[in-house]
């Protein structure tokens, strides 16, 4: 197995009739996927999503993939292929083209309603090209063959690449639930067809690869939804992605049966509910969903509220029903149901959201201490499955953390696929396919770009890390005024503290010692304010960390007169 060392530089030009496919996002992280394949001089992207923020992040909304590479080749894009709508493969789209609003998008009817009403709040109007299982199109040198797969939206799709190099195969993510929702099931009959054309490298995903067995039908959860919806006294409340429609679905059916109404809440739960019900993907008796403001005239053991939040993401509706910042309060005797995986790196924000929403007498319900949600992954038994049905002559696990990529190669391993054909790349690692074996050649930026509010790429790791010791450590300011000529102290100097946990009048005790530094720099002739700041926050500095083993920000301020 090949895998990237930190000392890799930038790949060469790429052979003449060999394949370069460069993963931007999605490897080594759960999110932001995004793959770039080049043949012939021309690029293939395949999805563009975001990663979502976790605590020691703060401030930051979005994290995007990092598009320089490619930023002096939009003209060679000829088009991004979108295996479904989840955010994560669709969440950055708006920011690339907003960089060159004409990149075509390839996807099915849902993926592409998604994301036009997405593109619809930044202003742009995409090109698109609706494909469905079965179809093959010609976008550039790339024969594209587009093939079903069951994931926890509809309408998911795998794509087969073919170029003179050879074939690529990339599953998006996907399962095998053999007892769908939609009866629309992974197609392995066309995998099986594509295997004996010859699959060239199978790019697979990787999410579950640590599990074993198969993953549980959708289904499964009706009976336990329904448990729920039978015992509880009062109103009932669901968090789940905004795009699980199937999720949504299951919802909606044990609503119905139980003689509830339903109401959306949220901007993207609405948005994403309405495309998939008008375009069929949702089936709603009449009658049954409602707006929010009419909650108040039904009694609580006759509603259910749908919303955002099961992430603990702060901004979303249930966080803030659990800190008591939205209009929908938490009373004594509701139900909470958390109808999602957990991410990795949430796990304490959800925690946090779940003691707040039982702290005001919720009933909370989730996926530790009830089956309420199924995973949209395939385990370790389907990979296996799968892997016997592709017989790929090279792997590049692909949507995971590392330990899931490893994973996942260790099962490509066991089904005969050879050590040295097996790639495990990281984000901006370039693996070739030149003469029917693929290797890494090189490196590509590919950090984590920003969205801040309406900024993009303008906050980077120091300003993070800067945000982190204020939040965690606070900060401490120093005015000093001297005299220009001669460096004499002329006024303070005048320490303030927020949030280091440090009183004020304690820096009476080191105001002497600054005092005693700046004289002693004016003896030597050092009257530059930069140096004399830094001499002022080495001298707090030093003081605050042998007083209280604290390390606040320092931010002296020197003024001449």
């Amino acid at each position: 197995m090949s895998h990237p060392h930190p000392e890799l530089g930038p790949p060469p030009p790429l052979p003449e009739g060999g394949l370069r496919v460069t993963p931007l996002g999605g490897l080594g992280e759960i999110g932001r996927n995004m793959t770039v394949f080049e043949y012939g001089g021309r690029l293939l992207i395949v999805d563009c999503g975001v990663l979502f923020p976790e605590e020691e992040q703060p401030g930051i909304d979005l994290i995007l993939p990092d598009f320089s590479s490619i930023r002096d080749r939009l003209d060679d894009i000829e088009g991004i292929v979108l295996t479904h709508g989840h955010e994560d493969h669709i969440g950055g789209v708006p920011f690339l083209l907003r960089e060159k609003p004409d990149i075509p998008l390839i996807g099915s009817k849902l993926t592409l309603a998604l994301i036009e009403a997405k593109l619809q709040e930044h202003r742009i109007r995409p090109y698109t090209l609706e494909v469905a299982e079965g179809n093959r199109e010609r976008i550039g040198p790339f024969d594209c063959e587009f093939v079903a797969v069951n994931h926890s939206i509809p309408d998911a799709l795998a794509v087969a690449i073919r170029t003179p190099a050879g074939m690529a195969v990339h599953t998006g993510d996907f399962k095998m639930d053999q007892l769908p929702l939609d009866n629309r099931l992974t197609d392995l009959h066309a995998f099986a067809r594509l295997s004996e054309e010859g699959i060239d490298l199978l790019l697979t995903d990787s999410t579950n690869a640590e599990v074993p067995g198969f993953t549980p039908h959708e289904r499964d959860i009706s009976g336990v939804l329904r448990q729920v919806f039978a015992g509880a006294r009062k109103r009932i409340i669901v968090a789940s992605f905004a795009s699980h429609v199937h999720r949504i679905q299951q919802i909606l059916d044990a609503a119905y049966e139980y003689g509830r109404r339903v109401a959306f809440v949220g901007r993207s739960m609405v948005r994403n509910m309405g495309i998939a019900r008008d375009l069929g993907y949702l089936k709603v008796p009449p009658g049954l969903v409602v707006d929010v403001k009419t909650l108040d005239d039904l009694p609580d053991n006759e509603v259910v509220l749908v919303c955002t939040g099961s992430q603990g993401e702060p901004m979303a509706a249930l966080s803030r029903m659990a800190n008591r910042d939205h209009q929908i309060r938490i009373v004594e005797g509701d139900t909470v149901i958390l109808a999602s995986s957990l991410i990795p790196g949430n796990e304490n924000a959800v925690y946090r959201v779940i003691n707040g929403l039982t702290r005001w007498g919720a009933n909370v319900v989730h996926k530790g201490n009830a089956k309420v949600h199924v995973s949209g992954h395939a385990s370790a038994g389907e990979l296996l499955y799968f892997y016997n049905i592709c017989r790929p002559k090279n792997l590049m696990p692909v949507h995971g953390e590392w330990r899931h990529l490893r994973a996942n190669a260790e099962l490509g391993a066991m089904t005969g696929v050879p050590h040295d054909r097996i790639v495990i790349a990281e984000d901006g690692v370039a693996v070739d396919l030149v003469e029917g074996k693929a290797k890494i050649s090189g490196k590509v930026q590919a950090g984590y770009v920003y969205v801040d509010g309406l900024s993009v790429g303008d906050v980077g790791e120091p300003a993070l890390k800067d945000r982190k010791i204020l939040g965690d450590e606070g900060i401490i300011s120093v005015f000093v005024v001297i005299d220009s000529s001669t460096g004499k102290i002329t006024g303070g100097p005048h320490v303030q503290a927020r949030g280091s946990g440090i009183e004020d009048s304690a820096f009476g005790e080191v105001i002497p010692k600054i005092t005693e530094a700046l004289e002693r720099s004016a003896q030597d002739g050092v009257v530059e304010p930069h140096q004399l700041q830094q001499l002022v926050r080495r001298t707090l500095g030093k003081w605050v960390s042998d007083t209280y083993r604290r390390r606040p920000m320092i931010l002296p301020v020197v003024v001449e007169v």
